[in-house]
């Protein structure tokens, strides 16, 4: 039984690096914030705006312990998902812990044409954009970091080193 989660900040390649890595093992991937919609039969943003935060994150963290019960699986978090609750404590109990590491000025880059998507990010100009995610891994880092693993996702801009960096996350977790 092998369960890997995949951790980071909103925009960082989680769901673009758990469909890879399920294709490249044959492990089945769920994405939380899909997962959730699907069960809730609501857009995240929704949810959002009916319950606040709070209340999605209420939801959010009765849903990460049903999917993480799943074996043989990749998951990948809502980019807030390991800092609330004990929920970080209990994925590294559950799974492998993978910290999809970039910095602030890729991810505001990766992040600037969904802003109007990402209940978060909403009405933010670039310069607001790229302050609030740097705020944001400073407070995110000290939950981040217990990853069983980190790995560096700063330069994934082409599908080569996204197969690279999936072959160098196969070697780390020994599969």
């Amino acid at each position: 039984m092998r369960r890997i989660v995949l951790i980071g900040y909103m925009g960082a390649g989680k769901t673009t690096i758990g469909h890879a890595l399920s294709k490249a093992t044959g492990m089945p991937f769920y994405d939380l914030d899909w997962y959730i919609e699907n069960r809730m039969r609501k857009k995240v943003s929704q949810i959002f705006e009916e319950s606040g935060e709070d209340g999605f994150r209420r939801i959010e963290r009765n849903m990460l312990h049903e999917v993480a019960e799943f074996e043989d699986v990749i998951i990948s978090c809502g980019g807030g998902t390991p800092c609330f609750f004990d929920n970080m404590d209990y994925l590294n109990v559950q799974a492998d812990t993978v910290y999809l590491k970039a910095s602030a000025e890729v991810l505001c880059e990766h992040l600037k044409m969904g802003r109007t998507v990402r209940p978060l990010l909403l009405g933010k100009s670039e310069e607001e954009l790229l302050e609030y995610i740097a705020s944001q891994l400073e407070r995110r880092r000290q939950y981040y970091e217990q990853s069983k693993y980190v790995l560096d996702v700063d330069l994934l801009d082409s599908r080569e080193k996204i197969a690279n960096t999936i072959e160098h996350l196969r070697e780390m977790l020994s599969m």
